[in-house]
């Protein structure tokens, strides 16, 4: 929209009539590790003067120690659903001012239905990206140690034989329990979703046969590890995962990254864009989630990253292989094996934290 001759003066008017102490507008941004294009930051502030202040994290339970310690002085965060819906009961979020986002009528229906699963009504979160739990691998490498054993399968980490001659090139898991515990159940043929102890136990017991073939768990740090080839295979998200068969292209290094969605079903993750209770910036936080839900803007940073994104309009401005991607945006038969999980209680949550770290260190 062209700005008239005399808004634009009266505007420069004002600029140049405001104190020298005006406070800089800024908005102060905590979201996941590699996930938007730094473009889009830099378009936002250049079309809004709204200076974006940027950190990173890599798990869920680090953002919400902030959330419920309170002063997080963050406007925006991205929690996953499951733990979205908690720190909603928690008090900690507060809602969205549907009338500043003008955009959401850009946004995949099917997935708002989601998200209401956790956030009744939509009050308090816009829908950013989504994925897939699944296996990340160096084709050369695992092909010269499984020869022609499916990848698109849990049996390469939850079968010992298998996952110990992958061992000595290096394996990453996510440091995730929720993406772990969750996809154990149901490989078990158990409700992904249970809260039953004993199954909880059976899950973990199953995890734990993994342990000593595992190098590390960490939520980020297998993109590079995987591109570079320092580790031959990884549990990751889809998007990471292509990320780092990205890397490896653009370094030209020899390494060929596959992701394949597991056949017995896996874990469908979506992030949403959210503001805490004490953000000092409310206006800048709805113009930046507002911004973000615009159909170029949305598809730029999946272009980027690889992750699929909540905005139906953005579909046109998507890269061809990103768009035909079925490890970006699986088929239909693939959807119909993805699940979705319910956020755990505070007693089933502690059972977890206690498993998992059993898994981890291997006692």
């Amino acid at each position: 929209m062209k700005t008239s001759l005399i808004a634009l003066s009266v505007a420069l008017a004002a600029t140049l009539a405001a104190p020298a102490f005006a406070q800089e507008k800024i908005v102060n941004v905590y979201n996941w590790s590699d996930y938007i294009d730094p473009k889009s930051l830099e378009e936002f502030t250049r079309e809004t003067g709204i200076k974006v202040v940027y950190d990173t994290y890599d798990s869920n339970e680090m953002l919400e120690a902030k959330l419920l310690a309170g002063k997080t002085g963050y406007d925006v965060v991205a929690p996953t659903t499951t733990f979205m819906q908690r720190e909603i009961q928690a008090g900690v979020l507060q809602k969205l001012d549907k009338t500043r986002l003008p955009n959401k009528g850009n946004l995949w229906p099917e997935l708002m239905t989601l998200v209401a699963r956790y956030d009744a009504g939509n009050d308090y979160a816009v829908p950013y990206m989504w994925s897939t739990t699944g296996i990340a691998y160096n084709a050369e490498k695992v092909k010269a140690r499984l020869g022609d054993q499916p990848m698109d399968t849990w049996d390469v980490l939850f079968k010992p034989e298998l996952l110990k001659k992958l061992s000595d090139c290096g394996v990453y898991v996510l440091d995730s329990p929720e993406d772990l515990v969750t996809n154990a159940l149901n490989y078990l043929k158990l409700d992904p979703n249970s809260k039953k102890p004993e199954e909880l136990k059976k899950a973990s017991e199953l995890l734990q046969k993994m342990r000593p073939n595992v190098k590390k768990f960490h939520s980020s740090e297998y993109i590079n590890a995987l591109a570079s080839g320092d580790i031959c295979m990884a549990v990751g998200w889809g998007g990471d995962s292509l990320q780092a068969r990205n890397r490896a292209r653009e370094a030209k290094n020899g390494v060929e990254i596959v992701y394949a969605i597991p056949r017995e079903g896996t874990l469908i993750s979506l992030d949403s864009f959210v503001i805490p209770k004490d953000a000092p910036h409310v206006e800048e936080a709805h113009a930046f989630i507002n911004f973000m839900m615009r159909p170029e803007i949305a598809a730029r940073n999946t272009n980027l990253i690889n992750f699929a994104n909540a905005v139906l309009a953005s579909k046109p401005f998507l890269d061809k292989e990103v768009a035909e991607n079925k490890s970006v945006y699986p088929s239909e038969e693939t959807m119909k094996r993805l699940f979705t999980v319910q956020p755990y209680d505070a007693a089933t949550q502690k059972i977890v934290t206690r498993e998992w770290t059993r898994v981890k260190t291997g006692k």
